[in-house]
């Protein structure tokens, strides 16, 4: 090489390796003042490789990252070191010191840019994909009419239409099923049907919030006193009359009919002439939309949910449950940390198991299987008492199984379906833990988690199967017996 083409190859080396320099010192930049110019990223190429990947079910929501920065990295750094790296930081999570979401602006491999932040230890305490999230799936049945009833209503009972169809409140044998297999909600009822001081948010695809059934239950902004619309610093203002819509931040209303279905059987209105009976005929269903039409959301979309939750309970509001219905096997430490704040907050989080037939305590399903005090893991079981073909299981991560096949329950434009699921076993959980706190407003949530798990029916076929061994029972869970 002669020194003409010499001299410039010395002087790009040297460039790069100042380059190198200048972001490895970015805890420098605290002291600057603005204008810090911005450093390229390098792209690195790698060969294709025609290999399968080790997790097929691994996926990412667009090129969002997660990041949690250590205690004391102010807003104002980490604002810089994202600018640095031409990225820009979309939101962050007040709930959790340190957590932003980070939107990497020059469209680079995902794995790039979290390397680049995981390659700073001392700033950073962990960097992970905005991992997409999706319901579980479930069998679903056809449209059924409110007035198609199996057997006879007795005076006892609520006057809701498809009343008898509900075998998970009282299991008389319909369609083949084993009398008494079921929650004991008629005992229960005995002695609460539920209160509007308690609210229920449900984490899923949002809430039908106009159906027939489930409108008198619905909560709203606007019937609190003195709360403001809620505002965020990244997002802006807004309006969460109906609830929160992390989707695209404008309405909670379910375009999919999964969250709707979850909250009729918590919450449906009881004895109304209409539908069915929820566990709860009187309670305060909160309305949260990370799941779109098609029933896939983020885990970024559930964080902001939960995030909005935790502001809003800090303003007064009443949310004493979180009922979730979906999962996968990723493990995103940044879920794992809103919900521990939720329970900090006393918010008690009731998750699916998961629909895959597993074992839990070896193949993980999140966030059921988080080891936090305030999350509560359901399996599912059918009209016989035995845990469903399709229900995860697990004597260490699963606490208690509850009704999830063919439970009917509230869909999109005033109707009812049958759906079979964790996802349908969850808010049965979710209500009777509604039904506790309508009794003991002030039960903390580590004791209300141990109240359910308590409060079960043991079944052999749920020994080694679940941590209780049993099935959820309202009435032993309220004291009606």
């Amino acid at each position: 090489m002669n020194r003409q083409n010499f001299l410039p190859h010395l002087a790009l080396a040297v460039v790069i390796i100042l380059i190198a320099a200048f972001a490895g010192q970015i805890r420098r930049w605290e002291s600057e003042r603005k204008n810090t110019p911005r450093v390229k990223r390098e792209r690195v190429l790698v060969p294709k490789q025609n290999t399968t990947p080790v997790e097929p079910r691994i996926a990412y929501e667009d090129r969002d990252i997660i990041v949690k920065f250590r205690s004391g990295t102010t807003l104002d750094t980490i604002k810089r070191i994202a600018f640095a790296h031409n990225d820009r930081v979309k939101d962050e999570i007040e709930i959790v010191n340190g957590m932003v979401f980070i939107d990497d602006q020059d469209g680079e491999d995902v794995q790039l840019v979290l390397n680049d932040y995981k390659s700073m230890p001392e700033l950073v305490e962990y960097a992970e994909p905005d991992y997409q999230i999706s319901v579980d799936p479930t069998e679903n049945y056809d449209l059924i009419s409110d007035r198609e009833e199996v057997g006879q209503r007795a005076d006892s009972e609520p006057n809701d239409p498809l009343f008898t169809n509900q075998w998970a409140l009282k299991n008389t044998g319909q369609d083949g099923g084993k009398q008494k297999a079921d929650i004991a909600a008629l005992k229960a009822w005995t002695k609460t049907t539920g209160s509007r001081r308690v609210v229920v948010a449900v984490l899923d695809s949002g809430v039908d919030y106009t159906h027939s059934d489930l409108v008198t239950n619905i909560w709203h902004r606007s019937n609190e006193q003195n709360l403001d619309a809620y505002y965020d610093d990244e997002i802006g203002e807004v309006n969460d009359e109906n609830g929160f819509d992390a989707v695209d931040n404008t309405d909670p209303m379910d375009e999919n009919g999964h969250g709707t279905h979850c909250a009729g059987v918590i919450g449906a209105d009881g004895n109304n002439g209409v539908g069915i009976a929820g566990v709860n005929w009187i309670v305060e269903i909160m309305p949260l939309k990370f799941l779109n039409k098609r029933g896939f959301g983020s885990t970024q979309a559930a964080i902001q949910a939960i995030n909005y939750v935790i502001d809003r309970k800090k303003h007064g509001v009443n949310v004493r449950v979180i009922s979730v219905s979906w999962g996968s096997t990723q493990n995103s430490k940044a879920l794992e940390d809103a919900i521990r704040a939720a329970g900090e907050e006393g918010i008690l989080f009731v998750a699916a198991s998961g629909n895959s037939s597993d074992n839990t305590d070896k193949r993980p399903h999140y966030p059921s299987s988080y080891k936090l005090p305030n999350v509560l893991s359901v399996a599912a079981l059918d009209r016989n008492d035995r845990l469903a073909s399709f229900s995860n299981y697990g004597a260490n991560s699963v606490h208690v199984a509850a009704p999830g096949a063919t439970i009917v329950s509230t869909w999109l434009q005033n109707g009812f379906r049958d759906a079979s699921g964790t996802s349908m076993a969850t808010p049965h959980v979710s209500g009777i833990a509604a039904l506790v706190l309508a009794k003991e407003p002030n039960i903390k949530v580590e004791k209300l988690k141990e109240r359910l798990i308590q409060s079960t029916d043991t079944l052999p076929e749920l020994k080694g199967k679940v941590v209780s061994g049993g099935r959820i029972n309202a009435a032993k869970a309220v004291r009606a017996e």
